[in-house]
């Protein structure tokens, strides 16, 4: 109904409009104001009162602009025929009008359904992944603290029942409880590095670590990476590549040898014993380029991404918690930087960007990423 009355009021009021115009406007511009006004009210409107503004507008055209004036007749074949083209016209643009604006109605009515479709969807999926971050935090938390616990408990429980007993029949020698000494201290160390390690994932991830800049040369970074690595790692061959005439850095160099090292110690996790990992530095347009590079099986390219995100452990994992490589990406992203892995000549090949120079206060990226 209250389409019907709109349809109603806004003909009569443009046919008054219309009217006192009359001397100065012809009868076709008469009819397109009409043939306007059927398409907006069949804009906002069904059909039928498309219809109804279609039949208005012929009539008020007829009576009040087609001569002679006030009466239904017409006294010109042509206007018959113009009245009635306009009529079609009308009813057809006002049918076509209408029936877009339904359709547009159901599309966003559709619209919205999928979206509230996709949103169930995406909660359910929300829900799905973190139910799967749980149970993976939970089995690495298990792991990496239950081992070194286990390794610990054994030991101490081994020096205590020997510490009672009496001397004589003691099974301890000095060696065999500076061995057992030696396992506590090694695996407390095990532990310490793990809760570090989710200390400084969270603060990166937080963006709550505060960098302590200082200038150092990227020869500096990977010298005191490999002395650390090659003191855990002697299993490995270390080789460095380091560019000559490389520009210092403005970095933190004490986060920039953990990632160096952290890379490192994932090539040696991942590549038989007495292979060799490379380690290089070179510039990179605007940029000093680091990489690492190891002679394992390498990594398959749908997985390239997934391996800096949390608690991400492969096929081939040793059962670590996969916090290694997403602590690394938070460091060199802290620094305005860029990491990515490739395929090596023979293995993996990790590499990360870092600029050499700071604008407004804040690092400047190099163009060349990749």
């Amino acid at each position: 109904m209250i389409g019907l009355a709109v349809a109603v009021a806004t003909m009569a009021v443009t046919t008054a409009g219309l009217f006192t115009l009359r001397p100065d406007v012809n009868a076709i511009t008469v009819a397109l104001v009409y043939l306007l006004l059927v398409v907006l009210i069949a804009s906002f409107f069904q059909r039928r009162v498309a219809l109804l503004a279609s039949v208005l507008a012929a009539a008020a055209l007829n009576y009040f602009f087609l001569p002679p004036y006030f009466t239904f007749t017409i006294s010109e074949p042509q206007n018959w025929i113009a009245l009635f083209v306009f009529l079609a016209i009308a009813m057809t643009v006002g049918h076509l009008s209408a029936t877009s604006n339904r359709r547009r109605a159901e599309a966003e009515r559709l619209y919205e359904e999928l979206q509230a479709a996709f949103e169930k969807a995406s909660d359910a999926e929300a829900l799905r992944r973190s139910e799967m971050l749980k149970t993976s935090l939970l089995d690495a938390v298990t792991h990496d603290f239950r081992t070194p616990l286990t390794s610990i408990k054994a030991s101490v429980t081994a020096l205590i029942e020997d510490a009672i007993v009496p001397k004589e029949e003691r099974n301890l020698d000095r060696h065999g409880r500076g061995e057992l000494l030696e396992v506590i201290n090694e695996e407390t160390d095990r532990l310490n590095t793990f809760v570090e390690s989710m200390v400084e994932l969270a603060r990166f991830q937080a963006g709550e670590s505060e960098l302590k800049l200082s200038s150092v040369t990227a020869e500096e970074i990977v010298v005191k990476a490999a002395k650390r690595a090659k003191a855990q790692r002697k299993d490995h061959k270390l080789r460095s590549n380091i560019a000559p005439s490389l520009p210092p850095l403005s970095i933190d160099p004490r986060a920039i040898v953990e990632a160096v090292y952290n890379l490192v110690d994932n090539a040696a996790k991942y590549s038989p014993a007495g292979t060799t990992i490379n380690i290089s530095a070179e510039k990179a347009d605007g940029s000093i380029r680091f990489s690492v590079e190891d002679e394992g099986a390498g990594i398959p390219a749908d997985d390239r991404e997934s391996v800096f995100e949390r608690f991400y452990r492969g096929s081939r994992s040793d059962g670590g918690l996969g916090m290694g490589l997403a602590i690394v990406r938070g460091i060199i992203e802290a620094h305005g930087g860029h990491i990515w892995v490739e395929s090596g000549r023979k293995g993996a090949r990790f590499v990360f960007d870092l600029p050499t120079a700071m604008k407004d206060g804040r690092y400047e990226q190099g163009a060349d990423r990749r």
